[in-house]
């Protein structure tokens, strides 16, 4: 957690995202990754994965951790060509 210029924690409401997950990326841990590689905290709320692997994956993530923690988290996601949505745009869900 990060401690901002009052000496208070600086944390983020949870952030709830959905994220497409290519069959591409089936074998690669990208949500491991996710939590491992940025200090967040990331609850499964629902997902869709195929065990043989055929058509996409869809997750349903809520993502807890400082502001910048967060924006790192779906800086990855982005580098990885994937698709986002946000809890701004639920209606599109």
């Amino acid at each position: 957690m990060a401690i901002d210029s009052n000496n208070t924690l600086s944390v983020q409401a949870p952030k709830r995202i959905r994220v497409r997950i290519p069959r591409d990326y089936h074998q690669e841990p990208v949500i491991s990754k996710l939590v491992s590689d940025n200090g967040l905290v990331v609850n499964i709320r629902a997902a869709i994965l195929g065990g043989n692997a055929v058509g996409d994956g869809w997750f349903d993530l809520e993502l807890q951790g400082t502001n910048e923690q967060i924006d790192n988290g779906l800086s990855y996601l982005r580098s990885l060509n994937l698709e986002i949505w946000d809890d701004n745009q639920l209606a599109d869900w």
